[in-house]
């Protein structure tokens, strides 16, 4: 039986990779990112704050935040929509946890790196066909200043890697490859598909949410928030783009108007500090004006 549990929900999400007693799983999913250069093989949670009330609870603490035993402090979190300002917040958040580190007495020197990674389920960057992208602080041609700073994404709509493949596939694609059908599978398939028994220790993180009536409660509710914020933007940008839609109508009926009376058209800065209801008055105005030139 199918697992029925999708990872990318982000109460699933922090379960499997923000447990300290599942820490094999996050140190499993960080060698894959970062590569094991260095090899991280103990991590310590430092946020893991998850049930609350309600599912809208604002002081939920749903991103993961670990320290390795190399001192580098990592931001994990999963994006199922892309919010506006993502790429300013990871880059402000990354700075956060690196600047937090600063105490009285602390030397600059004894700053270790802050990393974010962020899995995204639709793509920031689509004119990028890697899954993983990994952005530092780089000269232009490509001479790296520091690692301090890195934020990571994952980028899953961009795996392209087959069930035939997937178990000699790269440690990210496997990786990517469950995060995007560990829904679909049971445990067995899992077990079989992957080599890394972490990934199948995941699936079992998964199982355990379906089969417990809390947690899949918790489970729903998020899922549930996370489809009405879903919704919520894809009305937004219908009603944006009637709006789009409606406006052009106008500015088009304006400038035919202006034409045929024979004045100056609005200049754009004119034009876009008016609102729908006011370029309606500015086309009933222009239309009045030539009923009164017809007539006269």
């Amino acid at each position: 039986m199918a697992i029925g549990i999708n990872p990318t929900v982000d109460f699933a999400f922090k379960r499997m990779l923000g447990s300290p007693e599942h820490s094999n799983i996050t140190i499993h999913f960080l060698n894959s990112i970062l590569g094991g250069r260095p090899l991280i093989t103990e991590i310590q949670f430092l946020n893991t704050v998850l049930e609350k009330d309600s599912e809208s609870d604002k002081t939920s603490v749903l991103d993961i935040l670990a320290l390795d035993e190399h001192g580098r402090r990592v931001n994990i979190e999963i994006q199922t929509s892309l919010p506006a300002g993502l790429p300013q917040r990871l880059i402000y958040y990354t700075s956060c946890v690196y600047v937090g580190q600063l105490k009285k007495g602390t030397r600059y020197t004894e700053l270790r790196p802050a990393i974010s990674i962020c899995v995204l389920t639709r793509p920031l960057f689509r004119e990028l066909p890697d899954l993983h992208l990994d952005f530092r602080l780089r000269e232009t041609s490509g001479s790296i200043f520091t690692d301090d700073l890195q934020i990571h994404l994952l980028e899953l709509s961009k795996l392209n890697v087959s069930t035939q493949d997937v178990y000699h596939a790269t440690p990210i694609e496997r990786r990517a490859y469950f995060l995007r059908n560990a829904e679909l599978l049971s445990i067995d398939e899992i077990s079989k598909l992957f080599p890394d028994r972490e990934i199948t220790e995941a699936a079992g993180v998964l199982e355990m949410i379906s089969q417990t009536p809390d947690q899949r409660w918790l489970y729903n509710a998020r899922l549930k928030a996370q489809l009405d914020d879903a919704a919520r933007m894809e009305y937004a940008c219908d009603v944006g783009r009637e709006e789009g839609i409606k406006r052009g109508e106008l500015l088009g009926r304006i400038k035919l108007c202006r034409e045929l009376l024979n004045v100056p058209e609005l200049t754009p800065e004119e034009l876009t500090g008016l609102d729908l209801c006011q370029l309606n008055e500015q086309v009933e105005q222009l239309q009045q004006q030539l009923r009164t030139r017809t007539i006269g």
